[in-house]
């Protein structure tokens, strides 16, 4: 809409008599107003819920890194894995993971899901079930290479539509020697018993690694450059930007 104008003062101003120009300045304000609250109202669509469906304090160290907000709501219970290919066992167990929270979320959401464990020779190695497990495991891991696996499964409900993004990544780990009574010491840390593999590579346990290849946060527990990744593609990110 062109709106005539006058020259006063040296600026320009819209035409007309003081009134014209008092309801065109409330216009624009009212306008500027509108404007202003129709951006909030798309923010808040945007803004949909994060939802980490783990009480893992390293998953949590690990989004929060990146610079998500989110909240945490544990899947709880047990879950059940139908093979014995540690890539597709993870993304079994995410997903599963996943699911019952979304179960109990309301509204528009985006769940995360993730599970993790060591391979060795086609074996997989979750957490262990006592002092001795974790021994048998660290007997196994010494002086060789592993893999470690990573299911992350991400659910984007908007309405009554679900999306889902499901993948696993793999990150190799080679061990030093270790002797019996560093294992023992280890256990007796009490490190090993809450963690897939009976080691933590973000704690004492990095004392044993020679190497590793691929990502490292993948090994603490979730692959969260992956995840950023597959979130931006999908055009997940809502609001949330480093």
């Amino acid at each position: 809409m062109w709106l005539p104008v006058t020259l006063s003062g040296g600026s320009l101003e819209p035409a007309g008599d003081g009134r014209t120009r008092q309801m065109i300045i409330h216009d624009i304000t009212r306008l500027t107003v509108l404007l202003a609250a129709k951006k909030d109202e798309i923010k808040k669509k945007m803004m949909k819920r994060i939802i980490l469906a783990s009480q893992s304090p390293r998953r949590k160290e690990l989004l929060e890194q990146v610079g998500l907000k989110f909240e945490i709501l544990p899947a709880g219970g047990e879950e059940r894995i139908t093979t014995k290919d540690p890539a597709l066992a993870v993304r079994e167990l995410a997903a599963q993971k996943a699911a019952k929270v979304l179960g109990r979320a309301k509204g528009d959401c985006l769940i995360i899901g993730a599970d993790t464990v060591v391979a060795l020779d086609g074996q997989i190695l979750g957490k262990p079930a006592d002092e001795e497990d974790a021994a048998r495991m660290l007997r196994l891991l010494q002086g060789r290479s592993h893999s470690v696996y990573t299911g992350v499964a991400l659910l984007h409900r908007e309405g009554d539509c679900v999306t889902e993004a499901v993948f696993s990544e793999e990150t190799r780990v080679a061990f030093y020697p270790m002797t019996e009574g560093e294992i023992r010491g280890y256990i007796k840390s009490k490190e090993p018993m809450d963690k897939a593999g009976a080691y933590g590579i973000q704690g004492l346990a990095a004392a044993f690694v020679e190497k590793i290849s691929g990502d490292y946060n993948n090994v603490v527990g979730l692959p969260v450059g992956r995840i950023w990744q597959e979130l931006k593609k999908r055009g997940w990110f809502c609001d949330q930007t480093l």
